[in-house]
């Protein structure tokens, strides 16, 4: 399946590894940078979603998402696991659901711009409050995170995680060049997205990136063999 990631923003906050444990799956170990796990709140919007080679279809090819995740590791892969994802494609949404047993959402999303600045609505379609209201820009030059950094840690994943009912951990690998990161600047005025899956954010700033665009990949999901 092909995939084309736009304007995203990574928005990242420090959390105590014991906050976490419990709503990530026990198959999935928490992925740690200096003893602390991550949580990243990315919205983002998408075009050329869907079967390689096949034209573009109106209302599931293009919509905007938006995803809650942390970071996990399985017999040395490091991974994302997402708490949740938000679509305006309904479509989307059934799909994914089915096909790869992910958290999406249905939700009410606009995504503008006003030169370099990106201005992202996002709410969830259901009694929970899970909305999302900012907007963000980039503020530096372009260059690709260092391995052994944070910024590496946090963005140069190349599969994502999800669990059986059982609990039997399951893998989608995905393909892209290196992240074109760059620093950002970012008003968020509404952000219930953590609270609405149970996790409390610091009161600290986030850690900020931005990235205009990834080309991407991605195969069939597949079984991830637990860890001794």
């Amino acid at each position: 399946m092909t995939q084309s990631w736009h304007d995203l923003l990574f928005a990242h906050w420090p959390v105590e590894p014991d906050a976490l444990r419990r709503k990530v799956p026990a198959s999935l170990p928490l992925d740690l940078f200096d003893d602390r796990a991550w949580i990243g709140v990315i919205p983002f919007h998408m075009t050329n979603v869907g079967p390689r080679g096949l034209p573009s279809l109106p209302g599931v090819s293009a919509f905007p998402e938006l995803n809650l995740r942390t970071y996990v590791t399985l017999n040395g892969k490091p991974g994302v696991y997402f708490f949740s994802l938000d679509a305006a494609s309904t479509l989307a949404v059934i799909g994914a659901r089915t096909m790869f047993h992910l958290p999406y959402y249905r939700a009410a999303m606009a995504v503008h711009t006003a030169g370099r600045r990106v201005i992202y609505r996002s709410a969830r379609r259901s009694a929970v409050n899970a909305q999302f209201l900012g907007s963000y820009e980039p503020v530096g030059a372009v260059s690709t995170a260092v391995p052994g950094t944070l910024d590496h840690f946090l963005t140069e994943r190349y599969c994502l995680y999800t669990t059986t009912r059982s609990g039997g951990p399951r893998r989608l690998d995905i393909h892209h060049k290196p992240w074109p990161l760059q620093p950002a600047d970012a008003q968020i005025a509404v952000n219930t997205i953590a609270s609405a899956a149970g996790i409390m954010l610091p009161a600290a700033p986030p850690l900020l990136h931005f990235a205009k665009r990834v080309d991407v990949l991605t195969w069939g999901m597949r079984a991830g063999s637990r860890e001794p």
